[in-house]
């Protein structure tokens, strides 16, 4: 099934990342971290779909979508981050991608945080964040989304790495085998990883050399 919906506003949540709000349709429903195929319905885009994750709360009365633009993809990012409030999308039924298994790590570069956003929301409401860590790796703090709202419900176990800059407050290296050494006592627990596929690939083989499980491994797929 394939849903019509709207665009009802847009803002910068970052320099070059947008939270859009859509309307929610009927019968629409999706379990955190799942995912849907967007697209622009207009003649020249509607055949261009592209898979984005709902960073709303399953039981929120509209659906939310953050996105960044690509300014070397002369495409869809691009153009969704031109759209006006009113303009006409289409999506799809929700699919899985990662789904929540237990507490563990959650590690994300860059907008790979997305498909982690909508669980760690519902994690809150349920009032299961203890046990749960965040390590999100950004080039400069200006990159960093939704930085407020991680350090609110994670505290201490929001740990944030710039690899460009180094400013006090974060980290400033790469999530390499020494990072994860030095950050994450227990390798007996889910790692849930989303982002490049050179960052998920090193940080993948760095989590097996230090003993973690390969089933306990949740990535986008």
């Amino acid at each position: 099934m394939e849903f019509s919906v709207h665009l009802l506003m847009s803002e910068f949540v970052t320099h070059d990342v947008k939270r859009f709000i859509l309307e929610k349709p009927g019968g629409f429903e999706f379990e955190p971290g799942h995912a849907v195929e967007l697209a622009i319905d207009q003649s020249q885009w509607k055949h261009e779909t592209r898979p984005f994750t709902p960073t709303s709360s399953v039981n929120d009365r509209i659906l939310e979508f953050i996105i960044k633009k690509y300014p070397d993809h002369q495409g869809v990012t691009k153009m969704l981050h031109q759209l006006e409030s009113g303009a006409a999308l289409k999506i799809s039924e929700p699919f899985g991608t990662i789904q929540y298994k237990g507490p563990g790590v959650f590690i994300a570069g860059g907008a790979g945080i997305t498909p982690f956003i909508a669980i760690l929301r519902d994690l809150a409401q349920k009032d299961e964040l203890s046990g749960q860590t965040l390590i999100f790796s950004n080039k400069t703090p200006a990159d960093i989304i939704n930085e407020k709202e991680f350090r609110y419900l994670m505290g201490e176990r929001c740990i944030l790495t710039c690899t460009q800059d180094s400013v006090p407050g974060y980290d400033n290296s790469l999530i390499d085998k020494t990072f994860l050494q030095e950050k994450i006592n227990d390798f007996d627990q889910h790692f849930y990883l989303c982002g490049p596929d050179g960052f998920m690939e090193s940080i993948t083989d760095a989590l097996k050399s230090l003993g973690a499980h390969p089933d306990a491994l949740v990535f986008e797929h």
